[in-house]
């Protein structure tokens, strides 16, 4: 299925490791935008609402930032690696198939495919977003290295990318209003 993409005036890709703030962060912006100009999408839904069905799960646990979502996180990007093998756009075309909103907010973008899909898709509307954050402050947010996780081509395809639109530091010495400002006057005019 094609992606319609009239009324998208931008799509913003968030990329970051696990527990850097991306969910934070994009969710703080859609409330700054307004739900009737933009929406966020994950391209980790399709794949979790597949493994849900699949494996009679609980769909909002796996979409939560909790324990239940990473007791099944090695079998999900087992299965979803296998998927993008065969197509690599499959994840993301299937969570853009319903966008409508003047700004996109991808939040979770994660290896390079997935920016060669939207931008093959959207072209110059794609800004790209890394969120930065130093390893203590993600364990203080309750991140543990994982092995088979954490040193993976879903957690570090995007460590040498070197073409990001804007760097964010997320450290926690920078309130959220200044970052969604740095975001927001750079991209949503």
């Amino acid at each position: 299925m094609d992606v319609k993409h009239d009324s998208v005036k931008r799509i913003l890709l968030f990329s970051g490791k696990r527990k850097s703030g991306k969910d934070y962060i994009t969710d703080k912006l859609l409330i700054k935008l307004g739900i009737e100009n933009a929406e966020i999408i994950r391209i980790s839904e399709p794949i979790k609402s597949f493994w849900a069905k699949e494996k009679s799960l609980d769909l909002k646990q796996l979409l939560s930032d909790g324990a239940y979502k990473e007791k099944y996180r090695k079998e999900m990007i087992i299965w979803s690696d296998e998927m993008r093998a065969k197509d690599y756009g499959v994840f993301c075309r299937e969570a853009s198939k319903s966008v409508s909103k003047e700004t996109v907010i991808v939040s979770d973008i994660r290896r390079k495919t997935d920016i060669k899909w939207f931008c093959e898709t959207f072209g110059t509307k794609v800004k790209l977003i890394r969120i930065k954050c130093q390893d203590c402050v993600r364990e203080n947010r309750g991140w543990n290295f994982e092995s088979g996780v954490d040193d993976i081509q879903s957690e570090c395809d995007l460590d040498d990318w070197n073409e990001w639109d804007l760097l964010i530091e997320n450290d926690g010495l920078r309130d959220i209003e200044s970052i969604l400002h740095e975001i927001c006057s750079k991209f949503v005019s």
